[in-house]
Order: C-alpha cells, then sequence, then structure tokens
C-alpha cells in the first residue's frame, strides 16, 4: 500500500500503472464508511497477490488531486476508488461496497495469473532477443503463448522470429490463431497483417527469378513493375527491407495505383514490421474527464529509420 501526494503522484501512480494497474483509495479520517472500505481494500490487495496496487489519497491533506479526481468522475463524495491503468484513470467507484463487488470491479482491469506468467515469459524473450539468442527466445515466446494464447505480443514477436529465420511453415503454423484477424475487409488488425504480408514475400521468394534477372528485366524498363515489385518481395524476404522499400517508392512514384496499390500496401506493411511497438497502456480504456498525465502518455518510440521512410511515402503520394 502507497500513500500518495503531490510529491509522488506521478512515479508512484501514473508511472506505476503503466505496468501495474493501481487501485487509489481516496479517503478522509472523518469518513466512517472509508473506515470500514480500508480494511477490505487491502485484503484484496493481498488476495490478488501482486496483481493491483492499492494506493491511498488522503483528501483533507491532498485536496488538488481529489478535487481534479471528483471532478473528473462527477463524485462528490467518499470514499471514493479510482483504478488507473496505463498512466490514466479508467474506471471508478463510490462508496464502501462489499469484498465481492469490489472483486467484480477488479476483474475487469486486473491480469489474471496467466496473463502475468505470459508477460513475464515475453520479457524474457525480448531479452534473449536482444542478446541474440533466438532458440531460448523462441522457447520464451512459445511458452508465453501457452500461459495466455491471447496474447498479441508474444504472438507477432513469435511469427516474427520464425519469418526472420525463414521458417515460413512454422510460422504458418504459429500465425494461423490470428490469420482471421489480418484478412478483417473491415478493420484488418495492422501488426497482423504486415506480418502476413512479409509471409506473402516469403511465398512470392520461393519461385522467384535469381534477383539479378529481375534487376536485368528493370534495367531494361523502368516501368517493369512486375519485376520491381517481385525484388522488393525477394529483399523483404531476406530482411533487407529498407531496399525492398525503396524499390516499392520507385513504383509508387511512377504509379500509385498500379495493382490495387500493391506497392504501397507492401511498403505500409514493412514500415509496421520496422515499428517500435508502443509502451503498454490501458487496453481499450479512454482516459476520464480532463486529468492530464504529462510525461507517461503512450507514445511511439523515435525510429529513425521509420520516420526517413515514412516521410519518403508521403512525399510520393503527395
Amino acid at each position: 500500500m502507497i500513500d500518495i501526494t503531490l510529491q509522488n503522484f506521478e512515479a508512484d501512480l501514473l508511472a506505476a500503472s503503466m505496468n501495474t494497474p493501481v487501485l487509489l483509495d481516496i479517503w478522509a479520517p472523518w469518513c466512517g464508511p472509508c473506515k470500514q472500505l480500508g480494511p477490505v481494500l487491502e485484503k484484496l490487495e493481498a488476495e490478488y497477490g501482486g496483481r493491483f496496487i492499492l494506493a491511498k489519497l488522503n483528501s483533507d491533506e491532498q485536496p488538488e488531486i481529489a478535487g481534479q479526481l471528483s471532478q473528473a468522475f462527477g463524485v462528490r463524495s467518499i470514499p471514493f476508488c479510482v483504478m488507473f491503468a496505463g498512466g490514466q484513470p479508467v474506471d471508478g467507484f463510490v462508496g464502501a461496497l462489499p469484498a465481492e463487488q469490489i472483486r467484480q470491479f477488479l476483474d475487469k482491469h486486473v491480469p489474471l495469473e496467466s496473463e502475468l506468467a505470459a508477460e513475464e515469459e515475453l520479457q524474457e524473450a525480448e531479452a534473449l532477443l536482444e542478446g541474440g539468442d533466438s532458440d531460448a527466445a523462441l522457447d520464451k515466446l512459445q511458452a508465453a503463448l501457452q500461459a495466455d494464447p491471447k496474447n498479441e505480443v508474444a504472438r507477432f514477436d513469435l511469427v516474427k522470429a520464425l519469418l526472420e529465420r525463414q521458417d515460413l511453415g512454422a510460422a504458418r503454423e504459429a500465425f494461423a490463431p490470428v490469420a482471421a484477424q489480418a484478412a478483417d475487409t473491415l478493420i484488418p488488425h495492422p501488426r497482423f497483417a504486415a506480418l502476413a504480408a512479409w509471409m506473402g514475400c516469403g511465398e512470392a521468394a520461393q519461385d522467384a527469378p535469381a534477383a539479378a534477372a529481375l534487376q536485368d528485366a528493370i534495367a531494361a524498363n523502368k516501368r517493369d513493375f512486375e519485376a520491381r515489385f517481385l525484388l522488393a518481395q525477394c529483399l523483404a524476404w531476406s530482411g533487407r527491407f529498407t531496399e525492398a522499400m525503396d524499390e516499392l517508392l520507385e513504383i509508387v512514384m511512377r504509379d500509385k495505383a498500379w495493382n490495387e496499390q500493391a506497392a504501397r500496401k507492401l511498403y505500409v506493411a514493412l514500415l509496421e514490421i520496422l515499428t517500435p511497438l508502443q509502451p503498454k497502456a490501458a487496453a481499450g480504456k479512454e482516459p476520464v474527464g480532463k486529468v492530464q498525465l504529462t510525461g507517461h502518455a503512450a507514445t511511439q518510440p523515435a525510429n529513425p529509420v521509420v520516420d526517413s521512410y515514412r516521410r519518403k511515402l508521403s512525399m510520393a503520394l503527395f
């Protein structure tokens, strides 16, 4: 349990909630229901075994924070509890609710034990990948998906790692549970759709002529888009993404609409694969009211290569 003040509000509440949900209990020493609720929340924190953090805010001592949150949620009474996730307030409840009702509230926001286990495996896998131990990383990613088959980051990282090895068969098998999301014609999952495009590059590369033959065809006819697109697919399959995007950009600059914008679509897919994942935020939750959280919003990590190629595409299109 943590006592929240203006001094530790960002570090111990906002920043902490980027990794673990934080339930903030707003109370006052003179409030009878607050005294009833406090022990219940403390028991639940122990019961949930670290799946959420309990924080307390004395509204008499910290009226500025309490006032902002009360205004954001339209609440004027205490005890008042606010759930923070991804650096933002996402939900709340008022009053000394019984433990079972609070459990129902918590279960909407607190990860399952299996989800936490998957996250631990995923973090270890990412560290192994950074260290160059892809074999051990693959084992960890598979363990993460066994613990939580719905973990999209683990699924993406596993398929990506298999494609980097050019193991198309294993990649297809790992990708199968999310193939429908990638192929959704209304709202396709952008990262899974990008993996599908990369697998398409692998399939095309299997029967493609030698790169030298494709380059000769392009040299003879700059508008041989079929040869240029196939060369881009082969380059992407071998992991030479920027070279592949250079070829695709040549097509876009000459004929944006060629083959139903196939060059632009593959270019965007390769950018998606190269783009670092955003920091974890509150899944599907929007911040409530006007409580602004400086310094802890989920922002896209900078990547000079990705930024440069995004600009190139924008210039080619407009």
